[in-house]
């Protein structure tokens, strides 16, 4: 009998409960009446696709290649001497002001056209000519400093082998047609990187250009390591290992500026960044375009940045810190691909340091868009004259140092020996060929021309023979 009060009590509970839900309810069914459908219904926000300034960083970002520049001390540029006057002997017709005197004691040493050597003919009948220095009394040969230099082999066997690895033919292959030992063509290939380095190296700098394209080549070595390791490691060791090939070049003359051989990290942005901005003039800041890849806007914005300190907005308070921003005048625009399943499905542009106003302004000179077809492009040159990163080939480098050869050999090649039909010039008057063809009505031209950089086409045996001066040349010789 004491069960049924409780039970009535619970009951109770639960209708007083029930009643008093149903009360709130009704209270927000008309609250909700009165609102008008706009408020009742919750639209998603849109987000907006208009470009945000770029607010800079606490720190400027690392580069290698600059930290050692800083740290490695620099030597004071030296005083040319006074070009030497004519002397009253007959005048030599041959040109020796790309040639200078090596001799220690010379005062003249290293400088190129003062007038001080004077061809003095081939002794015994040899195939180099001698040069004689005015200064010092000195003779010279024009071989010291190249890759000929020292050599019995004829001239034109070195120059077809050469040309051969330039065209694209591998390290054996070469061999077999020119009837030559695969390591001796090897030890040329080598001998002569180092000196086509410094060719171009002589050549390419303060630059004035206006646009620049980077991209990045996959290519495949074979990772071995000679030396190290037992046998068994270093067949391990031949497994292939995906490296990237990095390009810097101009549109507008084809012009390399740049080629390197790394991973696909920041630390190989910041180094090839900084070697092209080693090519131009100090005041210059061209437009440059690349693909997605990230890393490059840090790498820019290393080497044109600068630190800018924001202005107060409150009278009290600590001041702002100072931001690393970049300059006024860069401008940076990349092409994103979007990729599904291996398949391009889709580009945007982006910009990403500047106005889209100013860099179509830049672009108009041309009747351009933005685009990076002409870096894109230059890779089939690659794979086509550097035997190293051609599709389904037999002769994958071993090491980055020798894809790095052949990369040298190429970037010398293509901007000085190497026509391009689309930057040929027309003749004013068609001029009459030696056999039995049509007229000549175009000069051809290579980048270098077209970027001023030298007035005619390079022979590659002319490149070989080159004598790159131990310091940079006055702007006027």
């Amino acid at each position: 009998m004491s069960m049924v009060p409780t039970v009535f009590f619970i009951v109770l509970l639960a209708l007083v409960w029930l009643f008093l839900m149903l009360c709130a309810m009704w209270s927000s069914d008309r609250g909700v009446a009165g609102r008008p459908l706009s408020q009742l219904i919750t639209l998603p926000r849109k987000r907006s696709h208009a470009p945000k300034p770029f607010a800079g960083l606490t720190y400027k970002p690392p580069c290698a290649a600059c930290e050692q520049e800083a740290t490695s001390p620099k030597e004071a540029p030296a005083v040319p001497p006074n070009p030497m006057p004519a002397s009253n002997r007959c005048p030599r017709r041959v040109d020796t002001s790309r040639h200078f005197c090596p001799h220690p004691t010379c005062e003249y040493r290293g400088w190129v056209g003062l007038g001080n050597l004077r061809a003095n003919g081939h002794p015994n009948g040899g195939p180099w000519r001698q040069f004689h220095c005015r200064a010092c009394g000195g003779y010279v040969f024009e071989t010291p400093g190249t890759i000929f230099h020292g050599k019995r082999v004829p001239v034109e066997l070195m120059v077809r082998v050469i040309a051969c690895l330039a065209e694209g033919l591998g390290l054996r292959g070469t061999a077999r047609v020119c009837e030559v030992d695969p390591n001796t063509v090897l030890q040329w290939l080598v001998e002569a990187a180092d000196q086509l380095q410094a060719f171009s190296r002589d050549f390419l700098h303060d630059l004035h250009l206006r646009q620049v394209q980077l991209d990045e080549l996959y290519a495949v070595l074979s990772a071995v390591k000679d030396g190290e390791g037992s046998a068994a490691e270093a067949i391990e060791r031949l497994e292939r290992a995906p490296h990237w090939v990095w390009v810097a070049m101009d549109p507008e003359s084809q012009l390399i500026l740049t080629l390197g051989v790394g991973e696909r990290t920041l630390a190989m942005a910041q180094c090839i960044v900084h070697h092209v901005a080693q090519v131009f003039a100090p005041e210059c800041a061209p437009l440059f375009l690349t693909d997605g890849f990230r890393e490059y806007m840090t790498a820019l914005l290393t080497h044109y940045g600068h630190w800018v300190q924001p202005e107060r907005r409150q009278a009290r308070g600590p001041a702002p810190k100072s931001s690393w921003r970049p300059l006024p005048g860069l401008l940076y625009a990349q092409v994103v691909k979007q990729y599904r399943r291996r398949r391009l499905v889709g580009i945007r542009h982006r910009v990403v340091f500047g106005t889209l106003d100013r860099v179509k302004q830049v672009l108009a000179a041309c009747s351009w868009q933005i685009n990076t077809a002409f870096v894109e492009r230059l890779n089939l040159d690659l794979r086509q004259h550097v035997a190293a990163v051609g599709r389904r080939v037999n002769t994958v480098c071993k090491h980055k140092a020798g894809l790095r050869q052949q990369l040298v050999l190429f970037h010398a090649y293509h901007n000085f020996c190497l026509p391009h039909a689309s930057l040929r010039l027309p003749l004013t008057r068609p001029e009459a060929t030696k056999g039995l063809g049509s007229a000549r009505r175009w000069r051809p031209s290579v980048p270098a021309m077209a970027a001023g950089l030298t007035d005619h086409v390079w022979s590659l045996r002319e490149v070989l023979l080159f004598r790159v001066p131990p310091w940079p040349q006055p702007a006027g010789v």
